[in-house]
Formats: C-alpha cells, structure tokens, sequence
C-alpha cells in the first residue's frame, strides 16, 4: 500500500497559530489510539504554548502535531504533552521532526532532557521515543507515573514517564531532517 504522502509534498513544520485550533482538535479526534482534550486546551496550546507546540501541513492540510512546554520547576526539560501524525502522513518521521523544531527553537535553547508518558501498549510512541534517543545519543529511562487504579480509577492505562537526557543540544538538528 502506497501512503499518500509519497505521491504528495513533503509536510512543512511551523509554530501553531490561533486558527489552528480547531483543525487540530479534529487531527487528534481523528486519531483513535490519542486522548481527547478540549477544543479550548487545543486553542490554549496554539497561543499560550505556541512557541513549545509545532503543526505541520501537507498539501494544504494540517498532518502533524505536537504540544508540549518547558515545566515551571525544569528548565532544562521539554515535556511533550501530545504528538498526532495523521495516517496519510505517517512513515515520513514528522513526529521526530516536530520535536526537533521545538526543541532547536529560542524557547528550548536551555533544553537538555526530553520527557514524556507513554501507555505500556502505544508501540509508535515507544518507537518514535527510542528513535529520538538514539539520535540525541542520549540515555532513555522510564517509571511508572500514573497507575491505572490510583490515577485513573481503572478508566486509563497506566502512563510511565519517560525521560531522554541528558542530551548536548548540538545533536537537536539530527532530529529536524527528513
């Protein structure tokens, strides 16, 4: 099966804009195995953490997502909240991409660690966190954070924190290519 990105452009990646928001609040209602947020969260990550969110477009699209921002007590660390590549883009590495536009931006010039949560069962995202520490050359450990009982009453897996890092930031542009 051939995806349709192959017979299309390439996805360009950009900071997120207000009118965004709806289009990526439908990417990710459109993505079955992600989690839901608001339309508002979606609104909010596109102006108030635009500058640590990345959308990219193909073919006059929105294919691409990824949110995340600088936690106040860490700020040496990204942590990606959400990344959603859509089927007809998949297979290009956009979500590595993604990441590394964030990360190679002024607002993550003091970035040296990567952090996100992972369910036990989401194999991209293992793979597309396993793919980003190897070409940061950096260690990847994981925790379990949020338990399934304790957390989230028995309605949401597991999530385990997953750290990348430390990294030199040097190595972020290995992450932006095609």
């Amino acid at each position: 099966m051939q995806r349709q990105s192959a017979r299309g452009s390439e996805a360009t990646i950009r900071t997120p804009r207000s009118t965004d928001g709806a289009k990526v609040w439908a990417l990710i209602g459109d993505t079955a195995s992600l989690d839901d947020n608001s339309l508002y969260c979606n609104l909010l990550q596109a102006t108030h953490f635009a500058s640590t969110c990345a959308i990219a477009e193909q073919d006059d699209k929105v294919v691409g997502w990824v949110s995340g921002y600088i936690p106040p007590e860490e700020p040496d660390t990204y942590f990606v909240w959400q990344v959603c590549v859509s089927d007809a883009a998949r297979g290009q590495g956009l979500g590595r991409r993604l990441i590394g536009n964030v990360l190679v931006r002024p607002a993550c010039r003091s970035v040296t660690t990567l952090k996100c949560t992972i369910t036990h069962d989401n194999e991209p995202s293992w793979g597309l966190f396993t793919a980003i520490a190897r070409k940061l050359d950096a260690q990847m450990r994981q925790v379990e954070m949020f338990d399934r009982h304790a957390h989230f009453e028995d309605r949401h897996d597991s999530e385990y924190a997953v750290s990348i890092g430390p990294f030199q930031p040097d190595k972020v542009t290995a992450l932006t290519s095609a």
